[in-house]
């Protein structure tokens, strides 16, 4: 089933079910009035939702045209938030563009940042920049929401806790970073808050694109309607969903409702570094990682980061051509305080 939160005027909007094709949605608050209340419950909640998608699906219940607009993030706000970087191609890149090695343990245990989880993006509002100079990209990633996870948690017990799958732009302030990095103590105003799809899927919805940790699809990311990312989300997944949950679960639980996210998706093409679309390669899912290629290859990167204006889309199709969790599409907007 698809499942979506309507924009209410409340902080968590309204949940609702939304039709395979995305054209409709029937009211689910009945049942639970948003998301968080339906995962707090999910085990008797989830065979009411399923029932009601089935009803949506054969007119059997009153429904109305699905927006993508008026979605909120499926979770406007989520108790937690904490995104790895499972594409471990992608952190070399990152390293190698600046001359540090890698250690091999990066192979070996993912990489996992807590982010902000109080105020996501809905999918189609503007992204927010004070200064062009912070230097705002994209990540285009998957995301899962899970069921709760007990401390210390197996794999195949994190696995067992997947609940939804949604897609994710975590935006990023390239130029903010390093110099909070450099303090040692991580991640803050270099990450503000991130956009989800409008529409969350429960991984059955998958069909054989899911296996059970990993979403083998392209992921599309289009900067100003152009092509930029076609990276397929299956391939150079070096830890897949069940590892990054069970990681995450090491010293803590999980509570019902925590997002984990899969770190920018990113392909290698023939053992190095990916190829632009327009080259015949797969892309990229952020601007970063192009401007690492360059810095490799010629000493300097020159593809500017996002501007006031630019619009990023960020979408998955399945193998027929429609589209699954709906679009991503924010444009870079100044925000005055």
């Amino acid at each position: 089933m698809k499942l979506a939160t309507l924009k209410n005027g409340s902080r968590d909007g309204k949940l609702v079910v939304v039709s395979r094709d995305l054209t409709r949605c029937t009211d689910a608050s009945f049942l639970a009035p948003t998301l968080q209340a339906a995962l707090d419950d999910w085990q008797r909640i989830a065979p009411h939702l399923e029932a009601l998608a089935e009803s949506l699906e054969t007119g059997a219940v009153p429904s109305e045209r699905f927006h993508e607009n008026d979605a909120h993030s499926p979770l406007p706000r989520a108790y937690q938030w904490a995104d790895g970087s499972a594409y471990v191609n992608h952190v070399e890149l990152v390293r190698k563009a600046r001359g540090a090695t890698m250690p091999e343990s990066f192979w070996t245990d993912p990489l996992i940042y807590q982010g902000g989880s109080d105020s996501f993006l809905a999918p189609r509002d503007p992204i927010p920049l004070v200064d062009e100079a912070h230097g705002a990209d994209m990540e285009g990633e998957v995301a899962v929401i899970v069921g709760d996870v007990p401390l210390g948690a197996s794999v195949e017990q994190a696995r067992d806790a997947i609940r939804l799958l949604m897609l994710v732009n975590d935006v990023s302030l390239r130029g903010l970073i390093p110099g909070e990095l450099a303090k040692g103590f991580g991640f803050f105003q270099g990450k503000p808050s991130s956009a989800f799809s409008p529409v969350a899927v429960t991984p059955d919805e998958l069909g054989e694109a899911w296996d059970g940790g990993k979403v083998h699809l392209p992921l599309s990311v289009d900067l100003n309607g152009k092509p930029f990312g076609r990276a397929n989300a299956g391939i150079d997944m070096t830890f897949d969903f069940p590892q990054l949950i069970a990681h995450a679960a090491k010293t803590r639980p999980l509570a019902a409702g925590t997002i984990i996210g899969s770190g920018t998706v990113s392909n290698k093409l023939d053992g190095g570094p990916g190829k632009p679309v327009g080259e015949g390669g797969a892309g990229y899912s952020c601007i970063a990682e192009i401007r690492m290629i360059e810095t490799i290859a010629d000493g300097a990167p020159k593809t500017p980061f996002m501007r006031f204006g630019d619009t990023v889309r960020i979408e998955m199709k399945d193998t027929a051509g429609h589209s699954i969790f709906g679009a991503i599409e924010q444009t870079v907007q100044r925000h005055e305080a």
